[in-house]
C-alpha cells in the first residue's frame, strides 16, 4: 500500500476542499496531521492573492499577492519566499521530525512554492521518509521532484465535479488503510 497520496486536478474544482475534508475525517479519527495548506484570498470576488498557512497552529503569512513588488513573480503575483520558508516549510519540518504526526499534509507543490529551494529540499526529505504524505500538486507541473514523487508509486486522485464530495471519505479511508499496514 502507497504511503503518498497526490490530489491532482483543473483550476477551481476543490482540490484544497477535498485535502481539508480528508484532514478533518483523519483528526476526527485521533490522528494528527501537520503540514502547509495555501488557500486563495479573494476581495469582492477578486482574487488578489494566496496565503499559506501552518496546519497545526494556524499561524499564517502571505505566499503572493499581486500587490507585492518582488523579484520572484508567478504570473502577476509577487512571491513571498521568507514567509513561505518561515510558516509552510516550517510547518512541513515540525511534522516531519514529530513522532507522534503519522500523516503530513502539503497544499501545494506548484509554480509558486517551488520558487523556494528549501520548500523542494523539504518535499525530498518528505518523499523519502516514512511519513504518509498527502499532496496537492498544481496541474501543470513536472520536473524532477515530480519525478522522484512519481518514484515513491503514488496513488493519484483525479478531483472531478463528479467525485469530489465523496473523495474526501475515500482518501481518509485509503490512509488509514496505509497507516494500518
Amino acid at each position: 500500500m502507497s504511503k503518498r497520496f497526490l490530489i491532482t486536478g483543473p483550476p477551481g474544482i476543490g482540490k484544497t476542499t477535498v485535502l481539508l475534508r480528508a484532514i478533518q475525517i483523519l483528526r476526527a479519527e485521533g490522528l494528527r496531521v501537520g503540514g502547509m495548506i495555501c488557500r486563495e484570498v479573494r476581495i469582492r470576488g477578486v482574487r488578489i492573492g494566496f496565503k499559506v498557512e501552518d496546519l497545526e497552529s494556524g499561524r499564517w503569512g502571505w505566499l503572493a499577492n499581486v500587490n507585492f513588488k518582488t523579484s520572484i513573480k508567478v504570473g502577476r503575483y509577487g512571491v513571498n519566499v521568507e514567509d513561505l520558508e518561515n510558516i509552510g516549510v516550517g510547518a512541513l519540518r515540525r511534522a516531519l521530525l514529530d513522532e507522534s504526526v503519522p500523516i503530513i499534509a502539503l497544499d501545494e507543490i506548484g509554480p509558486m512554492e517551488l520558487k523556494s529551494r528549501l520548500f523542494h529540499e523539504t518535499v525530498i526529505d518528505i518523499i523519502k521518509s516514512s511519513k504518509l504524505l498527502i499532496a496537492v500538486l498544481h496541474h501543470r507541473i513536472g520536473g524532477p521532484l515530480i519525478d522522484i514523487l512519481n518514484s515513491s508509486s503514488p496513488i493519484i486522485v483525479k478531483v472531478s465535479l463528479a467525485n469530489r464530495d465523496t473523495l474526501p471519505n475515500t482518501i481518509a479511508r485509503e490512509v488509514l488503510n496505509a497507516i494500518k499496514t
